[in-house]
Formats: C-alpha cells, structure tokens, sequence
C-alpha cells in the first residue's frame, strides 16, 4: 500500500523522483554517469534523450530484478509460460512515497539505434518496498 502522510520518503524515491524531473526537462548534455546525474545524457547512438530506463530490486527479491508483463491483460504473469515480461521501467510519476513505472520492451527493430519501446503497461509500486535501483543508459523513446 501507498502510504502518502508524514512518512519520509526513502533515497530511492528522491532519486526517482530527480530521474522524472529530468524526463520531463530531457536535456543533451552529459554529466557523472549515476542515477541522479543533473541532465539526461546524449551519446554516439542518441542524440537527444528523454527517458532513463531503470531496474529495480525488491527487498524480498533475492537478487533478482523486478519484472512485469509487457501487456495490460489481466491474466499475464511473469510467471505464466508464454508471457513477455521485462524488468526495464520509465518513471512516469511520484507522489509521496510512490512511484508509477511504465514498462520498457526491447525493441524488436535490430537496426534502431534505441533499444528500447513504450508499452502502456504500468504499475505503480511503495518506495519502501525497494531496495536498489539500477540506472541504464539514458536513451530515447518513441511516443512518451
């Protein structure tokens, strides 16, 4: 549950919610290579970056990064054989402790120089629940 009262947020959360500031405001330059970074980066195969892909890790996870389908139905699950899934997300939103992820699919196209797509695929999860965040190189996404 998404506790939004007086709880303080995690440093997880401040830095998701520095990687939405930085979408929202996407800028070429580049920086330190780390999660909080001040601009968006661009690179040889990236000219102008909107979006920093994530992975992130539960507590209970033992390890293993989050993952969720890459489709809205609701009978998909990471567990189901045949289900597509990934565990590379887009921060969309934060409210208090919260954070709302849109799933990243890779792409199919071989020849984009960007490897990853938007799917409408989204879930929001409580800060408190993780543990590490793992940032990916920024890069650009079509129709966000």
């Amino acid at each position: 549950m998404c506790n939004n009262e007086n709880e303080e947020r995690n440093s997880i959360c401040d830095i998701l919610n520095v990687i939405l500031v930085l979408q929202e405001n996407a800028c070429p330059d580049n920086c330190l290579d780390s999660c909080d970074r001040p601009m968006l980066g661009g690179g040889p195969n990236c000219l102008i970056c909107n979006t920093r892909p994530v992975m992130l890790y539960t507590c209970c996870g033992n390890g293993t990064p989050w993952s969720m389908p890459v489709t809205k139905d609701v009978t998909a699950s990471c567990s189901t054989e045949g289900t597509t899934c990934s565990s590379v997300f887009r921060v969309e939103k934060v409210e208090g402790n919260c954070c709302t992820f849109r799933v990243l699919q890779d792409n199919p196209d071989t020849t984009s120089l960007n490897p990853y797509i938007a799917t409408n695929s989204f879930f929001t999860i409580d800060c408190s629940c993780l543990c590490v965040i793992r940032c990916l190189s920024d890069t650009y996404i079509d129709c966000v």
